[in-house]
């Protein structure tokens, strides 16, 4: 984390007014590759499941780097300003993704540098979020994957607008910018951090890839041919043909899920879930956070045919019970 951003907001963050609509969350788990250059679009075009042409100023979307076996090696959200791209995704698996990318530049005129520290990552969310931006920004905040650059005397700032059971957004500004728009927006919002965040990712069905879950699944096994993060028209990409092959067959055996558990604390990315009829390990948990009262909610990966009998644990056969919930988005039969 920036260090004077964390000086700032060991400062404020805690001390910041709270109300109901609103809440602002310090994004410093996640991180940003930029990548710059003449071939910049036409690399990143031959690397990710998204077709990058449809990334533009105003306009954002998430995408997958994967092995040539077709698994996820990386969840990004990508986003343009000017004539760079950036690549959003947790910080834990920057340093790796960024190493191995670079490794296919070659000959190709493509810069990727870590741009984590250069700007600090700040997100707004409730009912309360739009016209708590529309007053403190001046500008009409974008919908679901639009984006918004804003840039005067004073600031400079892009914001992005998510998806969401409840509006949602990121200002993404160089620190001083950064620093006065929390002043601004915390004394009319709940403080909170990641796992705030999270939990509303979750709630959305947005998957997360971390160290312990890179090169586990197929894009459709975390429902990323449901949220738009594959497009099955687009050229070659590392594995394309496993990809393509799954969804033309329908092969699909696995598939992400919404649920919660009574747990002390939430189980970390990769933990495993067990069927309780026959005691096997049967699924992974992609990303979980605190909820109400003693329930976690998490995403996990099981068999599609297991979902049904409601009969799965977590961390052994005779561990606590999942209770399964709906998804924001329809679900195959």
């Amino acid at each position: 984390m920036n260090i004077a951003w964390h000086s700032f907001l060991l400062a404020h963050g805690a001390r910041s007014a709270t109300a109901q609509g609103a809440a602002i969350a310090d994004l410093s788990h996640l991180g940003l590759i930029a990548v710059e250059g003449a071939d910049a679009a036409v690399f990143l075009q031959g690397q990710l499941s998204n077709d990058l042409t449809q990334v533009a100023e105003t306009r954002s979307q998430l995408s997958a780097w994967c092995s040539a076996k077709g698994r996820v090696l990386a969840l990004l959200r990508v986003f343009k300003r000017a004539d760079t791209y950036y690549l959003q995704l947790p910080r834990d698996i920057l340093e790796p993704t960024l190493k191995r990318l670079q490794m296919y530049v070659l000959r190709s005129q493509v810069t990727l540098k870590d741009a984590s520290d250069t700007v600090i990552s700040i997100g707004l969310s409730g009912t309360d979020a739009p016209a708590l931006l529309a007053r403190v920004l001046d500008v009409a905040p974008p919908t679901s994957d639009g984006v918004l650059h804003g840039e005067d005397s004073r600031s400079s700032f892009t914001l992005l607008g998510l998806p969401g059971t409840q509006p949602r957004f990121e200002i993404i500004a160089g620190i001083e910018t950064a620093q006065d728009l929390w002043r601004r927006c915390a004394g009319a919002a709940t403080p909170g951090g990641g796992e705030v965040w999270s939990l509303l990712d979750i709630r959305a069905g947005l998957p997360a890839i971390h160290s312990a879950t890179q090169d586990m699944f197929i894009p459709q096994m975390i429902n990323l041919d449901l949220i738009g993060a594959v497009s099955f028209t687009k050229g070659c990409y590392p594995g394309q043909e496993i990809v393509a092959r799954t969804q033309h067959l329908g092969t699909a055996k696995r598939r992400m899920y919404y649920a919660c558990v009574r747990a002390a604390a939430p189980p970390a990315p990769g933990a495993t879930l067990y069927s309780v009829q026959n005691g096997q390990a049967i699924g992974q948990v992609i990303e979980a956070a605190p909820g109400p009262a003693e329930d976690v909610e998490l995403l996990a990966v099981v068999p599609t045919a297991d979902v049904a009998d409601q009969h799965i644990r977590l961390h052994s056969a005779d561990g606590p019970m999942l209770r399964f919930m709906k998804l924001p988005y329809s679900m195959p039969e």
